[in-house]
């Protein structure tokens, strides 16, 4: 059990090797395209469950 433990953090780490990881440039522009797109869909969604909400108003009405 112990060298399998072994084995597997040996592995990891080499694997770990292989990874190619972002700059910190690369990260902050990903961040900032997730943010602007975060707030752009809650903004769709939140136009959309009020359009829905009048729609729905309306017909119980």
């Amino acid at each position: 059990m112990v060298e399998k433990i072994k084995t597997f953090i040996k592995e990891v780490k080499l694997e770990t090797k292989k990874v190619a990881f972002p700059s910190k440039e690369e990260l902050i522009g990903s961040t900032w395209v997730v943010i602007i797109f975060t707030i752009v869909l809650s903004m769709f969604l939140g136009v959309v469950d009020m359009g829905l909400s009048k729609i729905i108003q309306s017909m119980i009405r």
